[in-house]
């Protein structure tokens, strides 16, 4: 293949508004871009690095294309090649203990890396494989997004491996860490709806980075007549763990190496101070607030008889649905080639079952085809074993004007015993062209359902944005 020893395991906007703080500029691009097309070599220069590309087939004979690392096969591949993982499943796991001596034991000794270091991109080449188009294609014509966001999750890790250097890891020694996927953030998507027929390119680079985890940005575009054309923009957060996957791993800093990435970094920070406070003020650990409680009862209010003065008696008023009618479910079994290089369930596959059940249960509530604008919140709080038997709920827990706000639950099942673990939470907002009915709660189990999709929508849609405390000055102030 291609050498990756000198760039430390890596080879190498916003969709609607390019925000400086999330995305490399396309004059950053350009700069860090330099093409010959005489030679057919692509390379990617970076701080005095370059990236050949010349045995990439994909690129041959295309001069025009930025240099990528090739398409997310080979992608995948390097990465099971990076980390020393064996090929072909077995259910017991090759021990990856020798490697946790290469791990670093102090972030001095890490060299600091910039944003540029860990620009990358990659092809979905959907013009020339036939066979991959066929798993991208949906009943429509349209490319499955499912699909798109398994290769959001896997390139994300890939960029990880763009950042990552080890100066004094021996050559032919795997990488000792382990990358985990803790939540996806926001994804926008653009009014272009992407065509099964046209290729796919995935670019980003890291945005921010901890003493432990790392915040990357992914952008994915399409060729649509000759020009790329964006089509959704997400921010993944991921957590550096050690080779066996048992405790923090320390990971490169960061440092910005102009104003453009200064502005980026400081908008990683401020949405680590934001996904902070959120977790203050989740419905689980903290009462709602006045206004909140305002709105519970009013609903409350209007699903019982006044007349008859008793507070069991229940109506459904008109324009409203029981929340408890919108919700869909699904079982799902897992198998080997669902899984990641360290024999867990891929992230990427539940993102694909969850947005496609979310979708389903869209279409079955407006009774015409919905419209992805965002998905807001993605959670990963557990790990899933490989041929767990995943039930998968869907439910609708907010509707405003022709808006609605979908939530998808992961639950390991298991069959024996009947109890369920919630491993992963997804958060969707759907519109269609016309007003859909208003959502009504039964329990206050269900109004709390509520008032989190109320506040998930406010937030997807940038209505509301949390009060953050910085940490210098502990004042607060909006994103």
């Amino acid at each position: 293949m291609f050498s990756l020893r000198s760039q430390g395991f890596a080879l190498g906007t916003r969709a609607v508004q390019l925000l400086v703080r999330d995305s490399l500029s396309a004059a950053s691009r350009n700069r860090i871009v330099n093409i010959s097309a005489k030679t057919g070599i692509s390379r990617l220069t970076s701080l005095g690095q370059s990236c050949e590309m010349s045995s990439i087939s994909y690129l041959k004979h295309n001069g025009d294309l930025e240099c990528t690392a090739g398409t997310m096969n080979e992608v995948k591949q390097v990465i099971i090649q990076k980390l020393g993982i064996e090929v072909g499943y077995t259910p017991f796991v090759s021990t990856r203990e020798h490697l946790t001596q290469y791990a670093p034991v102090s972030i001095d000794k890490l060299p600091v890396r910039s944003m540029q270091d860990s620009f990358t991109s990659a092809i979905i080449p959907l013009t020339t494989d036939k066979i991959l188009k066929d798993k991208y294609v949906g009943f429509m014509g349209n490319v499955r997004l499912g699909r798109l966001m398994e290769d959001m999750d896997m390139f994300a890790v890939w960029v990880v491996h763009k950042h990552v250097l080890l100066p004094d890891l021996p050559e032919g020694v795997a990488l000792p860490y382990t990358f985990v996927t803790i939540l996806v953030d926001k994804i926008d998507f653009t009014d272009l709806v992407p065509s099964h027929d046209a290729d796919i390119r995935l670019s980003g680079h890291v945005s921010w980075v901890g003493k432990t985890s790392v915040e990357i940005v992914v952008w994915m575009e399409q060729k649509l007549h000759g020009k790329w054309q964006k089509l959704t923009r997400a921010l993944f957060l991921m957590a550096a763990r050690d080779a066996t996957n048992t405790k923090a791993a320390l990971i490169n800093p960061l440092a910005p190496a102009n104003d453009e990435e200064k502005a980026i970094l400081t908008g990683g920070e401020s949405r680590k101070h934001r996904r902070i406070q959120l977790q203050k003020e989740d419905l689980l650990k903290t009462e709602p607030n006045d206004f909140e409680q305002g709105i519970v009862h009013d609903l409350f209010v209007k699903s019982i008889d006044t007349k008859s003065r008793a507070f069991n008696k229940r109506i459904l008023p008109p324009g409203y649905i029981w929340m408890e009618d919108a919700t869909m479910s699904n079982i799902i079994f897992s198998h080997p080639e669902d899984r990641n290089a360290h024999n867990k369930v891929f992230g990427g596959f539940l993102m694909r079952n969850a947005l496609e059940l979310s979708w389903a249960l869209a279409y079955n509530f407006a009774k015409r085809r919905p419209k992805l604008e965002h998905i807001s919140d993605i959670s990963f709080h557990h790990p899933v074993d490989v041929s767990s038997m995943l039930n998968m709920q869907a439910h609708v827990i907010y509707t405003d004007l022709h808006y609605m706000e979908i939530v998808v639950l992961a639950d390991v099942y298991d069959a024996v015993t009947g109890q369920q673990t919630t491993t992963n939470s997804f958060y969707y907002t759907y519109s269609v062209a016309e007003r859909l009915p208003s959502i009504m709660p039964k329990t206050y189990h269900e109004a709390m359902y509520y008032l989190d999709g109320r506040r998930k929508f406010r937030y997807a849609m940038g209505i509301d944005k949390p009060m953050v405390a910085t940490s210098e000055t502990g004042d607060k102030s909006k994103l």
